[in-house]
């Protein structure tokens, strides 16, 4: 919540506006009673663009809502899927099409968060805006799976559950194990919302055994037990409880020095590893994965105001500076740290 939500609403409401643009499709998991996104793809539809949209009617306790908009959106023309039989959709994906000098230009949005103004000023969450023609790529793959134009789907750059995600996620693991071995670099860091996946936890435990170091920041269930002698004396685990809900899972692998950074919809649980359609998109960029590591992981890891750090047993221990220790509430330095750029004047 620490930027604007308006400036994705903008995105819709000027696409479904502007005669240059041929196609808008958009997943919805958690619509909300009063969205703005839902009236921009309305609006979209009357000026004669193709809308496609997915919504997802399992989302909890927020059937009844998404049920409305969905009729709603099937009145007026939207073509309206509702996912793939027996998987629940929580990924949240974007795509614009737009006729740009005698060809057609892909614009992609992903996030972390549900397109939902509402959450959007409660929940903390990332976004990603991109006209990279290898990402558009792949987005335009899992919208063809997903409204039924193709059976299967090939990705090169999304990490998509169920199929690719837990395997991906278990080789970089390995890799990291690899690269300890060699005496390389090895570093991981989670920030979940949860972690519960026997087989991920395992090959953590294994990864911490080989000397990987590995940070986990989970706002809510987690079942690895670190600190545990031969085991997980490696792995430190926290938990940021404060103003907002930490609603972000990136995925950070030091790599031997070759950093890869993942964010995306997907916590490392057995259900959105094997039971739900979830993305997971790279962040390739030097100076956004400074901002990763430098405004909210390392931040967070540096909490000592709002983190709970877990035990061996099981129980939480809540930090406080010690004695002659500045204070630091993550979230509080990202608000200042906002309004400062507000500021100067920054993106």
């Amino acid at each position: 919540p620490y930027d604007s939500f308006t400036p994705f609403v903008d995105l819709i409401k000027q696409a479904a506006h502007d005669p240059d643009v041929m196609a808008i499709k958009l997943t919805l998991y958690r619509v909300g009673s009063n969205s703005p996104i839902v009236q921009a793809l309305l609006e979209a539809r009357e000026a004669g663009k193709q809308v496609a949209v997915l919504v997802e009617l399992k989302a909890r306790f927020d059937e009844e809502n998404n049920i409305v908009w969905a009729r709603r959106l099937e009145a007026e023309g939207v073509h309206v899927v509702y996912g793939l039989v027996g998987l629940k959709t929580h990924a949240k994906v974007a795509l614009i099409i737009r006729r740009e000098q005698n060809r057609l230009r892909r614009y992609v949005h992903m996030s972390t968060g549900n397109y939902n103004a509402s959450t959007a000023r409660i929940y903390t969450d990332l976004g990603w805006l991109t006209s990279r023609e290898d990402i558009a790529d792949d987005v335009t793959e899992l919208f063809n799976r997903l409204t039924g134009y193709a059976p299967k789907a090939t990705y090169h750059k999304l990490l998509v559950a169920p199929e690719h995600l837990r395997p991906r996620m278990i080789a970089m693991i390995e890799r990291e194990i690899s690269h300890a071995i060699a005496g390389h670099p090895a570093h991981i860091v989670f920030k979940v919302n949860s972690l519960t996946d026997p087989s991920i936890i395992r090959k953590l435990y294994e990864a911490s055994f080989a000397g990987v170091k590995i940070d986990i920041i989970a706002r809510g269930i987690c079942c690895l037990r670190p600190n545990l002698p031969q085991v997980s004396e490696n792995i430190h685990v926290r938990s940021i409880v404060g103003r907002f809900l930490e609603h972000s899972r990136i995925y950070w692998f030091t790599n031997g020095g070759q950093t890869e950074v993942y964010v995306g919809s997907a916590d490392m649980m057995n259900r959105n590893l094997s039971r739900r359609v979830e993305t997971v998109f790279p962040i390739e960029d030097k100076e956004l994965k400074g901002v990763v590591w430098d405004e909210i992981l390392q931040i967070q890891l540096a909490d000592n105001t709002r983190a709970r750090v877990l035990q061996s047993d099981g129980t939480w221990v809540r930090l406080h500076p010690a004695e002659g220790e500045s204070a630091l509430d993550s979230q509080q330095w990202a608000m200042e740290r906002s309004r400062l750029r507000a500021a100067w004047g920054e993106g």
